[in-house]
């Protein structure tokens, strides 16, 4: 197909009024709110070609950001800097399709860049110079060769998206970088432009097995519970041992030479102390096995340089006859259990402590993370002191930062976060992981780079000093390989199983907990916590509030969940299954209108779980022994939620026999038959109280008569 190009007109170069343009020397963040202590002499420049936008991000586990133009071909490369230079800058630079706010927030820009280089890219090819001379036959043609290639679905969606926001930002930019008048493709929605829609919500964020996750949290939580005193106590002498070297002092600039014989006096005294308790010179192997002493340990332990192994202070080591351990351990003791033994054969190490310093660490992330509901950025983002208790209410409260949808009055994203206005209601685990981080290190984040402060950050860009979500990643992965290799040396069996979608990505908890929140209400959370009472904490407590996003992922669990019963509903139905009770005809009529409207349907975002699980149809609530049509305005139970949430749902274990909504299955009443049965028997003893003895028959009468009033409308069909 031929393209041929607008010429050049009159405005070719002429910038609108009202639009600010950079010179070479002009900042890239020049409009964009920084970090407080940004140092402006170190900033990017329009003339440069990779610009760091590290300054303008907020979120301390963000890994480094920077725009890259010098792949982008020379003759588009400049009118893609003052492109972007626009979408970071300009106040209004062009209004997006479903786009919130007049600016594109700093992560969509990120995000798009690619996309939008492989566009450039390809104009280049068809000799292109300049974005004013792209006609609408050259991006019908873009459209056909992008739907042929072997791509996936959602990285066409983005590539045309970035073509629409070049041209939305026609009136600020001059003719020479304007895109058509008319907008790209008819203005037709993706989904029509490729016949398709992208995968549906269900396959986007998987599910931790459920296995898997049990397995995770309950070593999670032995590591708070259990280990955590003795790891504290050995981290704490490793930093105390670790102050006292002689490397340390003199980098400090704080080292004195001991005075003559000081040191000779320490080795007799501290020889003295391992003979009375029976202890054991730090050792060490050496390449061919053999174990020495650990001089360097030793040199720490008397503050002195590992130099006296050649001094005759030494030798009163080496001519003790004090035996050599194969390590170099703590005075710290070992007194934490599991399942009635020590969880440890010795002792921890010297250089074993910041290792399991790291994976208690990562422990209380799990916990905190899984247990809050909260996005993985905002818990790497909390800081001390973020747990408050409110003992009037009975709940445990964590406060801190939000990023997403965390917008101002025009609906821009606010960069540095906002403290939510409403902190999230945790269980008392998650409180007691915080204190252990808390106690763990001194730094103000609670998930720090490096939890040992003599440990310097390797020089980088970055300005951010919390974990990345990489890293974490990286250190669950390292978590779990450590409880499955100690798990297997003591030859037990609750090992953390591989999970069927790979790593177990903190991205995925959230989903995870809604999971098992809807599935198991009464399942034992590491034999303390129950997701029945997560539900009441999580939904009803502030963390329900819509603007943690967790209520969305609740609903989503909870759609699917309904319309799995509601099938199986459908089909007992369909095979003659029958119902009693005041709420059976509107039983009938729900679920089949239900299975009929949403069988097979396909949602695309979390919100629309919410909206549709507030529909009356879906109010069908299984019990035991009962069946809940629900109905707010006549329900005689306490609703979980208030009478207009869509997320309201009746209280099972709360369920009033006279209830109107109450109706009864075939299934229920096979339960009813059960419980009928073991009354009997308790009736029928003859030592039971009086008491006792007239409360059951009373139970027994009761069920009696909802299985004859069951059976008799069986024989009246």
């Amino acid at each position: 197909m031929s393209v041929v190009s607008p010429l050049p007109h009159a405005d070719w170069d002429t910038v609108p009024e009202g639009t600010e343009w950079p010179s070479p020397d002009t900042l890239v963040l020049l409009n964009r709110p920084m970090r407080p202590g940004t140092d402006l002499s170190r900033l990017s420049r329009f003339a440069d070609d990779r610009w760091d936008l590290d300054p303008a991000v907020f979120e301390d586990h963000v890994s480094a950001r920077s725009l890259n133009f010098a792949p982008i071909p020379g003759p588009l490369r400049q009118d893609a800097k003052h492109y972007h230079w626009q979408l970071l800058n300009h106040s209004s630079p062009g209004t997006m399709r479903r786009s919130y706010g007049d600016r594109p927030a700093l992560g969509t820009i990120l995000v798009g860049f690619s996309p939008f280089k492989k566009f450039l890219s390809w104009l280049h090819g068809r000799g292109i110079t300049a974005f004013g001379q792209v006609t609408l036959d050259l991006l019908d043609q873009y459209l056909v060769e992008l739907d042929e290639e072997t791509i996936g679905l959602e990285r066409k969606y983005r590539r045309v998206s970035e073509v629409r926001r070049l041209w939305s930002t026609r009136g600020i930019l001059p003719g020479r970088m304007r895109l058509p008048a008319l907008p790209p493709w008819g203005g037709e929605e993706s989904r029509d432009l490729f016949g398709k829609v992208r995968p549906q919500r269900d396959n986007r964020t998987p599910r931790i097995g459920e296995l898997t996750m049990q397995h995770l949290l309950i070593w999670a939580i032995r590591f708070v519970e259990d280990f955590a005193e003795d790891i504290l106590a050995a981290h704490a002498e490793h930093l105390h041992l670790h102050s006292q070297g002689i490397n340390q002092q003199h980098r400090r600039g704080q080292y004195t030479k001991p005075a003559h014989g000081e040191v000779r006096e320490r080795m007799t005294a501290y020889l003295e102390r391992m003979r009375d308790t029976g202890g054991m010179l730090p050792g060490r192997r050496v390449d061919d096995g053999t174990l020495v002493i650990d001089w360097q340990h030793v040199g720490r332990i008397l503050s002195c340089a590992d130099s006296i192994q050649l001094s005759s202070t030494g030798r009163l080591a080496t001519e003790s006859g004090i035996p050599v351990a194969d390590d170099a351990y703590l005075d710290a003791q070992v007194a934490g259990q599991i399942d009635g033994r020590p969880w440890r054969p010795r002792r921890i190490s010297y250089q074993e402590a910041p290792k399991l310093a790291r994976l208690l660490s990562t422990a209380c992330f799990v916990i905190v993370a899984y247990l809050s509901g909260a996005r993985p950025g905002e818990v790497l983002n909390l800081r001390r002191g973020c747990i408050e208790r409110d003992a009037e209410n009975d709940l445990w409260l964590m406060k801190g930062l939000y990023y997403k949808n965390a917008v101002d009055a025009d609906g821009n994203k606010i960069p540095e976060g906002e403290l939510r206005r409403d902190p999230w209601v945790v269980v008392e685990v998650v409180a007691l992981a915080v204190g252990v981080l808390e106690q763990l290190h001194p730094h103000p984040l609670l998930f720090p780079n490096h939890i040992e402060p003599h440990r310097r950050r390797m020089a980088t860009k970055r300005e951010g000093d919390a974990r990345t979500d990489g890293v974490i990643a990286e250190d669950i992965t390292v978590f779990v390989d450590w409880v499955n290799n100690e798990a297997r040396r003591q030859g037990r069996t609750d090992l953390i199983p591989p999970d069927s979608h790979g790593n177990l990505s903190a991205s995925r908890y959230r989903r995870t907990l809604a999971w098992f929140i809807r599935r198991r209400p009464r399942g034992l959370v590491a034999a303390s916590v129950q997701y029945g009472h997560l539900y009441t904490r999580l939904l009803q407590g502030y963390a329900g509030s819509y603007e943690s996003g967790f209520p969305d992922e609740y609903a989503f669990e909870d759609w699917l969940y309904r319309i799995e019963i509601l099938a199986e509903d459908a089909q007992a139905l369909e095979e003659g299954e029958h119902v009693s009770g005041p709420a059976a005809d509107a039983y009938r009529q729900r679920v089949t209108a239900a299975n009929r409207q949403f069988a097979g349907h396909v949602l695309t975002s979390d919100r629309q779980a919410r909206d549709l699980v507030g529909n009356p149809l879906l109010q069908v609530h299984h019990g035991q022994g009962m069946t809940c049509v629900l109905d707010p305005a006549q329900a005689a139970c306490r609703l979980r939620g208030t009478v207009d949430d869509p997320l309201v749902t009746p209280d099972i274990d709360d369920c009033r026999p006279r209830c109107r909504c109450l109706a009864r299955t075939d299934r229920d009443i096979e339960h009813v038959e059960r419980q009928a049965a073991e009354l009997a028997l308790a009736v029928d003893d003859p030592l039971a109280p009086p008491i006792r003895h007239e409360r059951e028959l009373h139970e027994l009468e009761r069920l009696r008569k909802i299985l004859d009033t069951h059976k008799k409308g069986e024989h009246d069909q």
